[in-house]
Order: C-alpha cells, then structure tokens, then sequence
C-alpha cells in the first residue's frame, strides 16, 4: 500500500504521482514517536497535483517536526475535476525529482486530507463492503486492521463481479 504521512517529502511526493496512477492516497501519522503509524484521512491525485503547483506552501523541515507558518490553500483552489496542465504537470514532477533542493523541502498535507475518509477492518464483510461502495458512490476504501494502521485499500475494480468471483474461487479452492 503507498501511503502519504501529514509531513511529506516533495521529492518523494512527486516520485509517487510520478510512478502510480492510483486516484487516492491513504495518509497516515505516528501519534507518539514510538508509536506505529495509523490511518489519519485520504487525499485525492488531483488535490496533490494542485498543491504541487503552489510553491509557496513547500516549507524546509524544522528540528521539532513541525511547521513554520502554514497558510493553507483554500478550498476552491485545490478541489478541481480534472487533472492541471498534463506537459506543465509532468515538468513540475521532473523538476522536483530531479533537483536537490525539493529533498529538503516538505508540505503539510493535514488542512487538506478528508478525515472523514471510510474505512473498514480488514476482516469486514465483502457483501457490507460492495453496499457501502454502491451507497456512498466510492473510488477506493481503505482498510486498516485492529489498530488503525493501513493494511490495504479496495477500489472500484476491486469489487467488479468477474474479477472478484475469480478471485474468490481462487481463495476457497481446496489447496
């Protein structure tokens, strides 16, 4: 599963939308230092594509983890239906990959993610999961064992009846 944490690398962001075309990300966070990381929201593609056109909200990292003077983009500004500018878009990602000074630099992913993100357990019924799937209208779900820590996520895809009902003969198959 590729997660995002609440403090994240640009660099490392970028090399992310660079090799995946997953349309969501789960974000995770480490309440306490020894503490394992667990499942805090989800962030769409788009949104991280809009916020890596905004520099100005890339911060250098501080000492003490947190951030210097996080003015969040507004609403309207990150939520967009389709994807920016695909040449400038693919240009920026280069860039960011490719030049040091993105390895020092970090965006606070927090005032953007849905913390109301569904979830499920990681033994919760497939039928209940398809209804919620259908009921809410979603692209991915993602889902977290006892703990809250992220063990994997189900898409659509996932929940289409061929894939699936070959997926389970393949699983309740005698060994």
């Amino acid at each position: 599963v590729r997660v995002l944490h609440l403090k994240e690398n640009i660099a490392s962001l970028a090399r992310l939308l660079a090799s995946t075309s997953h349309g969501g990300f789960p974000v995770v966070c480490r309440p306490k230092p020894d503490h394992a990381e667990v499942f805090q929201g989800t962030i769409k593609r788009l949104e991280l594509c809009m916020l890596l056109e905004n520099e100005d909200i890339f911060e250098p990292e501080t000492n003490d983890g947190t951030f210097s003077s996080s003015h969040p983009l507004s609403y309207e500004k990150i939520t967009v239906e389709k994807l920016p500018n695909l040449s400038r878009l693919t240009m920026l990602l280069n860039r960011y990959t490719t030049d040091p000074q993105y390895q020092q630099l970090f965006i606070n992913l927090e005032p953007y993610i849905n913390k109301s993100a569904m979830s499920v357990q990681a033994h919760f019924s497939l039928q209940r999961t398809y209804i919620i799937f259908r009921t809410l209208g979603l692209r991915h779900l993602t889902v977290v064992d006892q703990q809250n820590q992220v063990v994997g996520v189900i898409t659509r895809k996932d929940l289409m009846p061929f894939p699936l009902e070959e997926k389970l003969r393949f699983h309740l198959a005698p060994q």
